[in-house]
This record gives C-alpha cells, sequence and structure tokens, in this order.
C-alpha cells in the first residue's frame, strides 16, 4: 500500500472503488485517475483554503475526483455506482453543469489552464483572496494552449495560480517531454518537480512551499500511471479499459498494494 498521511484517507478502499464503478458501468480511465488520486485527495483534504478553488483539466482522471466527491459525501454512493450512465451527474468527464462542484467542464485537453488563468486574473483584479489550482496531463501540454498560458500568467504576475502536471508518461511514446522544470522556468514561473508524486507528504510539501512572488507556480507530480496495481502500473494497455468479467475485476481489488 503506498504511503499516506491524509486524514480519512483510505487509498486501498478508494482504489477498489473506482474499480468496481468502472467494471459495473464498463466505462473510465482507471489507470490516469490512480496516477493522480494522491495528489487529489492531499489537495483537497489538507491544503485548500474556501477561497481556493480546483480544475481537472485531464477530465478524463474523473473518476479519482469522483472519489474524493463521495468520501466528502458531496455525492452518494448510488451516484458514484452509476457512473458514464445516461441519466448520471457524473459523466466521462466532469461537467459543471451536473455538480456544484465542478468549476468548469473539462475532456477536451488545453482548455483548463487558459480558464484557469483567466480565473485567476479576475481575482486579482477584484482583489479577491485565494489560489486556482490546475491538474494537467504530461500529454496534454502537447497543446499550444499550455503555453500561451504560461506566457501569459508569467506577463501578468499570476502569482495565485498553480499549474500542478501529472507526469505519468503517457505522452512519451509520441512527443518526449523530458523535465518540465525547465520549460516553465523559462516562461517565467516558479517551477518545481516532486520525484515521487504518489507520496502525500512530498506531495504536502511542495504545496505548502508554494511563495507569493509575483510568479505563477509549477509543479511536476513524478508520477506512476496505474499506481497501486501491479499490472496497470506504466501499462499503455490500460489508459482506457475496464475489467471486463467479475474474475478480473477480483483479481484486481486482490492486487492492490
Amino acid at each position: 500500500m503506498k504511503e499516506n498521511f491524509i486524514t480519512g484517507f483510505d487509498r486501498r478502499k478508494a482504489v477498489k472503488k473506482i474499480i468496481t464503478t468502472s467494471f459495473l458501468n464498463k466505462e473510465g480511465h482507471i489507470a490516469s485517475a490512480l496516477s493522480v488520486l494522491d495528489f487529489i485527495y492531499e489537495l483537497h483534504l489538507n491544503i485548500m483554503e474556501t477561497n481556493d478553488q480546483f480544475v481537472l483539466s485531464k477530465g478524463h482522471a474523473s473518476l479519482a475526483l469522483y472519489s474524493l466527491f463521495l468520501e466528502k459525501k458531496h455525492i452518494q454512493e448510488s451516484d458514484f455506482y452509476s457512473f458514464a450512465q445516461e441519466n448520471s451527474i457524473l459523466g466521462g468527464h466532469p461537467s459543471s453543469k451536473k455538480l456544484n462542484q465542478i468549476l468548469i467542464s473539462t475532456g477536451s485537453l488545453g482548455h483548463g489552464l487558459p480558464f484557469c488563468c483567466g480565473t485567476a486574473m479576475a481575482k486579482k483584479i477584484n482583489k479577491e483572496d485565494g489560489n486556482i489550482y490546475c491538474l494537467i496531463g504530461d500529454g496534454e501540454s502537447n497543446e499550444g494552449t499550455t503555453w500561451e498560458s504560461a506566457l501569459l500568467a508569467s506577463t501578468y504576475g499570476l502569482d495565485n495560480l498553480i499549474c500542478i502536471m501529472d507526469f505519468n508518461k503517457s505522452g512519451e511514446r509520441a512527443i518526449k517531454l523530458n523535465s518540465c522544470k525547465s520549460k516553465f522556468k523559462s516562461f517565467g514561473w516558479n517551477s518545481f518537480i516532486v520525484k515521487d508524486g504518489n507520496s502525500s507528504s512530498k506531495i504536502n510539501d511542495a504545496l505548502k512551499n508554494i511563495k507569493k512572488n509575483g510568479k505563477p507556480t509549477f509543479i511536476q507530480l513524478n508520477t506512476i500511471k496505474g499506481c497501486g496495481i501491479p499490472c496497470m502500473e506504466n501499462n499503455p494497455e490500460w489508459h482506457h479499459k475496464h475489467p471486463t468479467t467479475e474474475e478480473e475485476c477480483e483479481k484486481l481489488i486482490e492486487s492492490i498494494k
């Protein structure tokens, strides 16, 4: 079982629920959800304050966010286990029209960070407190909007904007990014790498060390896609795949670390 220090966070229990609803509804990006699960729980349970806001730009990892919503009782178990069904409030990608906790509907990659730039700028103009946290994927950063946003955010000194990259190497087979720390730094950002992006304590350390110095902040989380399930870890086959039989579902649950 992965190390975690999050009050009320039972990682194995959360992973089991994610696998189960994916099996029941024949949908979901399980491996992507598991690479960001630790971050999403840590951010929401231990870091974010009342005026802070969060956008899951890599919307296909929605099961991690829905798992948190279930933990916080924003949704009921019946909602969670209706995931991706026709009349469900929980789509394959998060919809702001169905849940008040969703700031913006996401799924089309490259849109979350531009939106967060605008939101962060509005907060500055209106002299409002609070940070904007935007979680993007490494493959998503192939979108040109990522780098246009990076230029805009540094130009306008949006130090209330924190962009976190789930660097699970999803895009490495297409375009090799290597480290994005130097790339964002060259665009005028505070820039950091968390070498174990699935460690709650390491995530906490990085988020608590953010400085308001007139620059936006970038944090690269080096994560494991499918973290906690051996057959899924760093296995491209599981990018968009669900268990097809009860036996396979049970074996995946039994293998959770």
